[in-house]
């Protein structure tokens, strides 16, 4: 028989664990004595040891036997102890850090494995800028799983990518170190209009998902809105035994459980779903083993703030889900539904990664965090050194385009009303609302109207494209100046929102010139500003509290400088391009009905 090294060492290191267990001269290396375990396989909570010998768990019980004279015991005084956290589905690209400074401020609150789709930057940069992030993960000292794009953009047709990837560059990216599969198969959300308007994007999907099961990797899907015969033939797609993190009501949640769908319930910053799928279990009484936790978008200053995975575990107990079946939806069911089957439990020859809680198990208060036997984090402080990584100069150079004038920005109509298609925003979701508004035209273009909340919006081609899609917005409720910014999800263009046509200028103009970021304008003057300089989607620059301090103030400047109504407006701005997430959003094609995969006229009528 020929092992491979890591085979030989996994030997190596069983064995030395049944020699522990079962030799009276071999002791553990660390114990920790008296815990309240949390046991996540039978749902139950009881006190007992835990021994640890190197990176994994000896056995959970009466330990006293395992302590030798360099054993390290630990005293727990009953305090919980839980596996460590999985966030099943994250992008990186949203907390506009790196994976090593992202990590900095989530390792603390317990989360030890994060599922990145790399998809943002995908589109940007194609598979050069997911290599670049494949090198990072590879890096890191916890586990960091890349499910790499199998179609860039999502909607071919309606916006413009960096790249354009499709199923001839699969097999690279998932060879790359760290991917585990292919993430959310966005192209085919829309499925019945693919069908019908492009369906050879489905028979590439096909193509891309039926490799990856191939060679034993992954799939996740994504289907806002789907039932019946159209999430049928999405899960097909992904071949047949997938994910969704965009579920928004508890139909589509007891839909998707019932055809075998991994329900990723989106607790993030600004996408909020987890009350509303949670009702499938405490309303209706459904099997959890396929509900699962994930944050998809996470703010760093919400992480510094609130915490991670131990956040959404807290809120969803807070819905009237017990603690102990809470926590397994971040801890043994992502971990199946991954094939992860080393972490998640806390079990004889799992690694040893553990979480301790002080105080109430419902309060998830992290004191303790331990990788791999190693104590990593205490009382919110990472112990560990972080390997320095380096992003290429090839992905810092993304935007290929010259000045725009405030005119460009305009949309150009006759007469003196007209019926536009305007966007509504809906806080804390990343789905639109379709309004048809009658508004004003003055000297060949329709006069926004700050008094209805009716602010002019734009998404300015970025890699060479001329292209500019321009319409109006309801929701951010600003009374002065403008912001723009490189993240749109998910061609990331560049969008911007304002008052006024000079400031939306000003600052898309100064996004291109910071070679990507965020702008805050006011008066003619920028205010604030965020540079991103990696596919103008993160930096590199700031360290994550250099950030947060940075996004801070320009939240600070968008609410009491420009009078945004709205928490997180850049987050909530980068969404209103999402073409497959209903109802209409924005590219830099124009308006776009996401439920018809379509191009529509800002203008519907002039009258």
């Amino acid at each position: 028989m020929n092992l491979s090294q890591e085979e030989q060492n996994l030997i190596e290191e069983r064995f030395r664990a049944i020699e522990v267990l079962l030799s009276p001269q071999k002791f553990a290396t660390k114990v920790l004595k008296n815990a309240r375990v949390v046991n996540v396989l039978t749902r139950e909570i009881y006190r007992a040891d835990i021994a640890i010998n190197g990176k994994v768990i000896l056995m959970i019980g009466d330990c006293n036997n395992l302590i030798g004279p360099e054993t390290e015991v630990i005293d727990l005084n009953g305090k919980y102890v839980t596996p460590a956290f999985i966030d099943a589905h994250m992008h990186f690209e949203s907390a506009m850090l790196t994976i090593t400074e992202f990590t900095r401020i989530s390792l603390p609150t317990g989360t030890t494995c994060l599922i990145c789709d790399p998809h943002e930057i995908g589109n940007v940069l194609g598979p050069e800028g997911v290599r670049a992030m494949a090198a990072e993960a590879a890096l890191m000292p916890h586990h960091v799983f890349l499910r790499i794009p199998a179609l860039t953009p999502d909607s071919p047709g309606l916006e413009t990518p960096g790249y354009h990837i499709t199923s001839r560059e699969v097999p690279e990216m998932l060879s790359y170190p760290s991917v585990s599969g292919i993430g959310e198969i966005q192209g085919v959300s829309a499925i019945k209009f693919v069908f019908a308007h492009n369906p050879d994007v489905i028979k590439d999907t096909l193509a891309s998902t039926i490799y990856a099961r191939s060679i034993g990797k992954g799939v996740d899907g994504n289907a806002p809105e789907l039932f019946g015969p159209e999430l049928a033939a999405h899960i097909i797609a992904g071949g047949t035994d997938v994910s969704c993190h965009e579920t928004t009501t508890k139909a589509e949640a007891i839909e998707k459980l019932r055809y075998g769908v991994y329900l990723l319930m989106r607790e993030g910053s600004t996408q909020r779903n987890m009350a509303e799928c949670i009702k499938a279990l405490t309303e209706e009484g459904f099997d959890s083993r396929r509900m699962i936790l994930a944050t998809d978008d996470m703010l760093a200053e919400d992480i510094v703030k609130s915490g991670h995975m131990n956040d959404i575990i807290r809120r969803t107990i807070r819905q009237g889900v017990g603690a102990v079946e809470a926590i397994q939806m971040a801890t043994i069911n992502p971990a199946t539904w991954l094939g992860l089957n080393h972490l998640g439990v806390l079990a004889p020859g799992k690694l040893a990664d553990l979480v301790v809680i002080a105080g109430e198990l419902e309060d998830m208060e992290v004191e303790a965090v331990y990788l791999k036997g190693e104590l990593v984090a205490k009382d919110g402080e990472l112990l560990i050194d972080l390997p320095p990584y380096t992003y290429p100069a090839t992905v810092k150079k993304s935007v290929k385009r010259d000045y725009v004038s405030a005119a460009e920005l305009m949309l150009p109509a006759r007469g003196t009303k007209a019926i536009v298609r305007c966007i509504g925003l809906i806080p804390d979701q990343n789905l639109s609302h379709a309004i048809e508004v009658e508004m004003k035209v003055d000297s060949g273009y329709i006069l926004p109207s700050l008094d209805e909340d009716l602010l002019p919006i734009a998404v300015v081609g970025r890699y060479g494209q001329k292209d500019i899609g321009r319409s109006f917005v309801k929701g951010f409720g600003l009374k002065n100046g403008a912001f723009a910014e490189s993240v749109a999800h998910d061609a990331h263009n560049i969008i911007v929102v304002g008052t006024n046509y000079n400031d939306m200028a000003v600052a898309v103009n100064h996004v291109i010139k910071m070679q990507g970021g965020v702008a805050v304008v006011k008066g003619g003057r920028v205010l604030g500003e965020l540079p991103l300089e990696i596919g103008g989607l993160m930096t590199d620059a700031l360290t994550a509290h250099e950030l947060i301090a940075r996004t801070a103030l320009l939240h600070r400047l968008a609410a009491e400088e420009l009078g945004c109504k709205v928490h997180a407006p850049f987050m909530h701005l980068a969404f209103l391009s999402l073409t497959t997430s209903p109802k209409w959003k924005l590219t830099d094609k124009g308006v776009v009905d996401a439920n018809n995969y379509c191009v529509l006229s800002a203008i519907k009528e002039v009258l």
